[in-house]
């Protein structure tokens, strides 16, 4: 009598056997934390070229800011909106026979500032990007960004990255922590020269110089003097644009 095969059906279902890129639970891993941030990075990177993104302007802003919203909410949604169509009709986001697009509008994909930014680029036709994250209470992504370039990430570090590795410019509307934590972000990045001299703009001084007392931090020795030289102050989309052209913006050019 001819033997038996063995029966290896304990071996075909040990997690051992799963093919590497189809096993779940070990790509959550934290051994595989590495290849996280590797595939969290390509994934963006890679639509992004498709789409011939070689430059973005960056928008900041709260997310509890309301088209109708009380105070001056109704007015930084505004202003938001027109800034996104004004940048992206005169930054370089259409193609417009050439390989590339530059000063994409950029936003972190939410509701509220990023919203209106990501709608004002869709107004006028133009592309734009969101870069989401996944919170405790879900932030569901905005309907304005281009849905080919609306991307959702897990580590803060790695959508952070992307926010500033081809930002030409940082636009700043009223926000709270996270704002001010992207923010601030960028204004480091600059002071220690990690990042290119790209203009920063705060949207409504009025609220930024009650928010920080920037003059107060140079005062007591904590920020040299040129360290406030590295942003300025705008209160319309008109004005912000200009004041990008001023500190250095360059239509349909790249981050230097």
């Amino acid at each position: 009598m001819p033997d038996q095969t063995p029966d290896n059906t304990a071996q075909l279902a040990s997690p051992s056997y799963r093919l590497a890129a189809l096993d779940q639970d070990f790509l959550l891993s934290d051994g595989m934390r590495g290849v996280r941030f590797l595939l969290e990075f390509a994934k963006a990177d890679l639509a992004l070229k498709a789409w011939g993104v070689r430059s973005t302007i960056v928008v900041f802003g709260s997310a509890r800011v309301r088209e109708d919203g009380p105070g001056e909410q109704a007015r930084w949604y505004a202003e938001a909106r027109a800034f996104g169509a004004v940048a992206s009709q005169r930054g370089g986001a259409f193609l417009e026979g050439e390989p590339t697009r530059d000063n994409v509008i950029a936003t972190g994909g939410g509701p509220g500032i990023m919203e209106a930014a990501n709608r004002g680029a869709g107004d006028v036709g133009a592309p734009s990007i969101g870069f989401n994250i996944t919170l405790p209470h879900e932030q569901a992504p905005n309907a304005y960004s281009t849905p080919e370039l609306t991307f959702r990430f897990h580590y803060f570090a790695m959508r952070k990255m992307h926010l500033a590795m081809r930002a030409n410019a940082l636009v700043v509307f009223p926000g709270g922590f996270g704002t001010l934590d992207e923010l601030f972000e960028i204004l480091t990045l600059r002071q220690t020269d990690k990042a290119a001299p790209i203009p920063v703009v705060l949207v409504d001084s009025a609220y930024w110089t009650g928010v920080i007392n920037f003059e107060e931090l140079q005062r007591h020795g904590m920020i040299a003097e040129r360290d406030l030289d590295l942003f300025c102050f705008a209160e319309t989309a008109e004005e912000v644009w200009q004041k990008l052209l001023e500190h250095g913006l360059k239509p349909n050019q790249p981050v230097t």
